[in-house]
């Protein structure tokens, strides 16, 4: 039951968001850019974001060379620099908004371990150049087989390296902070702990039914939906073409005298490291269990967390000791396109959503591109 005053004063909007993850949140910020003094609400079923959007390894990925052939492999070549150029412009966008310094972003591209059976890809260096310099107007990638004595890989894994020239890092938890705070700073409301049952259309609105744990079941108002909820979204839009894709992760404990600095990926992206506050962090491995992992529970697996460690040993900190001080996992979405979900599915319900793991590079531009959808159908 809730009381007249919140009936009143708490449950009527001018635009509900789902999702406070890097998507629902950007989202949130357009749209008080279009519709200045509406009100904006953000829901979010968890205290935190629930996806991956603080719980991925703060890597601001554009694709390495490996993953951007094996995605020409089922993909056209228009159609891969398209997602990489919207990579492109999710980023800047990011970094123009929020600022470098606020979300721990560091410029210092990428390196990719190459193995042997790999080595092909440096004669396709070339073609991904080409390919890509319309979008980037410099070199994409480099072989970088001189800085392979640097970190102390295993010789017997790693063969070479190519470095990836327009990559970055960043800290997702500043990130996520400093969206929070200009959110709230143009005027969003942003509400914790709202978990979403449903929601229906009648005639002059949305009905947004939610559960709070003490008030029971609440129903909450709108003009206009839009939902940003990623791997989560069938639970609320069933028949959509996501696919959960749970990310695991380790860090270890600080490491004294650790050679490895920078980001790098190994295997089509399927693992990817850095290095953060002298300390390793290592994720991936989804590709030894693809049916295992696509859940959207966010426990972590004896499998892929024994992979994960082994990888260290083996090939990262070759004997070097270490220890493990965390583990979790992030939940991403997949599909049978790599391309986000953007579209109204009335002139009332929009959505945004299927960021293929790439949403700190995707998340602001697909936001910025459901907004204008929402601006379209409800213009002031």
């Amino acid at each position: 039951m809730i009381s007249y005053w919140e009936q009143k004063s708490f449950t009527l909007y001018d635009h509900i968001i789902i999702g406070a993850g890097i998507v629902g949140l950007s989202a949130a910020i357009e749209l008080t850019q279009h519709f200045p003094g509406q009100r904006i609400l953000v829901l979010e079923r968890g205290m935190l974001p629930t996806g991956a959007s603080t719980r991925n390894a703060g890597f601001a990925c554009m694709g390495s060379a490996t993953e951007l052939l094996d995605d020409l492999g089922t993909s056209t070549e228009a159609e891969v620099v398209g997602l990489f150029a919207a990579r492109k412009r999710g980023l800047e966008l990011l970094r123009k908004r929020l600022g470098d310094e606020r979300i721990g972003y560091e410029a210092k591209g990428s390196y990719e371990l190459i193995r042997r059976a790999d080595e092909s890809v440096l004669e396709r260096l070339d073609y991904l150049n080409e390919l890509l310099f319309p979008v980037l107007n410099t070199t994409a990638f480099s072989h970088a087989h001189g800085m392979l004595g640097e970190f102390g890989f295993n010789p017997a894994f790693v063969s070479t390296l190519v470095e990836n020239n327009c990559e970055g890092a960043l800290h997702s938890g500043k990130m996520m902070r400093a969206l929070i705070d200009l959110a709230m700073q143009l005027g969003a409301e942003i509400k914790t702990g709202a978990q979403v049952n449903r929601f229906s259309e009648s005639g002059s609105s949305v009905e947004v039914l939610l559960e709070d744990a003490f008030r029971g079941q609440i129903l909450l108002k709108c003009k206009t939906l839009s939902i940003c909820t990623n791997a989560f979204t069938d639970e609320l839009l069933p028949g959509e073409d996501v696919v959960p894709g749970r990310g695991q992760i380790i860090v270890t404990s600080p490491i004294p005298g650790l050679k490895l600095k920078g980001i790098y990926h190994l295997d089509r992206g399927y693992y990817y490291f850095r290095e953060i506050d002298g300390r390793v962090l290592i994720g991936g491995g989804r590709n030894l269990d693809f049916v295992g992992e696509q859940t959207t529970a966010m426990d972590v697996t004896e499998l892929i967390q024994a992979d994960l460690e082994a990888k260290l040993k083996e090939v990262v900190l070759p004997g070097q000791p270490f220890e493990i001080e965390y583990r979790w996992a992030g939940i991403m979405a997949f599909g049978n396109s790599k391309r986000p979900i953007v579209r109204s599915f009335s002139n009332r319900v929009f959505g945004a959503f299927r960021m293929g793991g790439m949403g700190v590079a995707l998340g602001t531009e697909v936001a910025a591109e459901m907004a204008g959808l929402v601006a379209l159908r409800w213009p002031n």
